[in-house]
């Protein structure tokens, strides 16, 4: 198995290119994401936010707001699952506050 390198294209796409195949890093993306709703909505958003995969409500305000942690096996998961959040009925707005990267 060739020796897998690491360059600029890798650490921008979160991957660890090798000469034979593309290897994802092990772990997984872990971010916050801050929800701002129409709040006679919110508990609806709540549970259509909770079953998409690997968010939890990690916080929640009365005047709508919402505190979403969220796991993604890589980044490009983690952008279209904050797109799908935004895109969700009632959001104004989806913003990303907070992200690391969990290595195994």
């Amino acid at each position: 198995m060739a020796h897998a390198t690491l360059n600029r294209r890798a650490l921008i796409t979160g991957r660890v290119l090798s000469a034979d195949r593309v290897i994802a890093p092990p772990g997984a993306e872990i971010a916050s994401i801050i929800v701002q709703a129409r709040p006679e909505r919110l508990a609806e958003l709540e549970a259509e936010i909770t079953a998409l995969p690997g968010c939890e409500i990690h916080g929640r305000d009365s005047r709508g707001k919402l505190v979403v942690v969220t796991e993604a096996p890589d980044a490009g998961s983690l952008g279209t699952l904050l797109n799908t959040i935004q895109s969700l009925p009632n959001v104004y707005s989806a913003a990303l506050v907070f992200h690391a990267i969990e290595t195994a």
